[in-house]
């Protein structure tokens, strides 16, 4: 994603937990980081079992009218407790639903599910985007 984004134009500050080859060597524990006078938007792709917590965590880290793009499942726009804890007091302002289903891998580990012949996914994915301060209903859009 760093790479791509870079490709564009945009500086970018790449963090991971485990060093992976890109970005900075040092772990970083966004849950625990404290980022201070950041001035940028965030873009990730969280552990999904911890969606809830870097969605929190990332709208708290910017300025106001900044912005947080999280690639995530679909599903998460399901569930009362995730709804309680993000979605009523802090909308996406779009969804960006892919039309086709992504191929995701551990890792960037894209042969370990080729061998098991795996060609499609059976999990929808999509671009949530918020910014900070955005009060309203989100609009979806798709990615064909």
């Amino acid at each position: 994603m760093s790479k791509k984004l870079e490709e564009y134009g945009y500086d970018v500050y790449s963090t991971d937990l485990i060093y992976r080859g890109y970005g900075d060597k040092e772990p970083l524990n966004f849950l625990e980081e404290t980022i201070d006078n950041f001035e940028g938007d965030i873009i990730t792709n969280p552990p999904y079992k911890y969606c809830s917590e870097f969605i929190i965590r990332a709208l708290e880290s910017i300025k106001q009218g900044n912005k947080v793009a999280m690639f995530l499942k679909l599903q998460t726009l399901e569930g009362q407790k995730r709804y309680d804890q993000v979605f009523k007091n802090n909308p996406p302002k779009v969804v960006y639903v892919y039309v086709k289903r992504k191929r995701c891998a551990m890792n960037g580990n894209f042969e370990k599910y080729s061998n098991e012949g795996m060609t499609h996914s059976a999990v929808a994915y999509a671009w949530f985007v918020w910014v900070k301060g955005f009060k309203g209903d989100p609009i979806i859009k798709w990615i064909n």
